[in-house]
């Protein structure tokens, strides 16, 4: 593992069928950059789900190109947020722009059967994709994901569970796989059970937090649901390499909850970075953090960790 500390200064309609480039009156993304085409508000869900997913996609590829592809699941604390926020088409675009297709999802933040409907829907965009491989120039074999704030948390989930029965979907891709070979997790919880509140300038304080947006009750209620729900808890030798990008000055998520998922990480000898930025706090995206540019553009950082393990 390598923990590097950061100076710093200071988120068409492809039914479960076909593609379709149909806008909707949802929030409506930028243009898209040279080089890349966006499809936005695309079905991947059952015929009765609002949720959609945008897709980038790099512009003038070969027909016989086969492309690595990567899911992006937006934040909100699991009630709240968009797949076209600011974040997620910087990430989109990023990724799209260095030869990945990129998915942007939409999930369920219903309060009732809020979990888990969220995670089921992420892991029904990544059998989506798969799904759809030839269609979008996919290669099958070659499936990422990543997510910021409560989408870190789904990440970390969707990369984890792929075999935990309990938390798979049963519909509408049955048969159909899950599983991503690698893992960027930004700022997200990674045990509901030891989150804490923190002080102005980041410091974990206090005992941990017993109620959760994500879950009903509270952590003592029905620990074992707690568990199930927390990431590290399905660490094993098996887990998938995982990118970990969190700053130390974060009052939303505190920090060691990044720190506690690298040492789980190592114990089980899975590979994986952890990088804490200082001084920088919740939901910034590759090159920024409340509107101000990074002394350090994250973009090459996270291109580096998906090169090695999805091309």
């Amino acid at each position: 593992m390598r923990i590097v500390l950061l100076l710093l200064t200071a988120a068409c309609g492809l039914a479960a069928a076909a593609p379709s480039s149909a806008p909707t009156s949802k929030p409506v993304l930028p243009p898209a950059p040279e080089g890349v085409t966006i499809r936005q508000d695309v079905a991947y869900l059952a015929p009765d789900r609002d949720e959609k997913l945008d897709l980038y996609l790099p512009a003038h590829r070969d027909k016989s190109a086969r492309s690595p592809a990567v899911l992006i699941i937006h934040g909100g604390g699991w009630i709240g947020g968009d797949k076209a926020a600011g974040r997620e088409f910087n990430i989109g675009t990023t990724l799209a722009l260095h030869g990945y297709v990129a998915a942007s999802v939409n999930y369920w933040m219903h309060i009732k059967d809020r979990w888990p409907t969220n995670l089921n829907d992420c892991k029904n965009a990544i059998r989506f994709l798969r799904a759809h491989a030839d269609e979008l120039q996919i290669d099958p074999d070659r499936i990422g994901v990543i997510g910021g704030s409560a989408g870190g948390h789904l990440g970390l989930m969707v990369a984890y569970t792929s075999d935990v029965v309990a938390l798979e979907p049963n519909e509408p891709y049955a048969g159909v796989s899950d599983r991503v070979r690698c893992v960027v997790d930004m700022y997200g919880i990674t045990d509901l059970l030891t989150r804490r509140k923190t002080d102005e300038q980041g410091n974990p304080i206090g005992a941990p937090i017993q109620t959760s947006a994500l879950l009903a009750g509270k952590a003592g209620d029905d620990r074992a649901t707690w568990e199930l729900a927390s990431p590290v808890y399905h660490i094993n030798a098996t887990t998938p390499p995982t990118l970990i990008l969190q700053g130390r000055a974060d009052t939303t998520v505190d920090r060691d909850q990044s720190i506690e998922l690298a040492e789980k990480l190592k114990a089980a000898h899975v590979e994986h970075e952890l990088i804490l930025l200082d001084g920088i706090g919740h939901t910034f995206d590759l090159q920024t953090w409340k509107r101000k540019p990074l002394p350090r553009d994250l973009r090459p950082v996270v291109l580096d960790f998906f090169d090695r393990h999805l091309k």
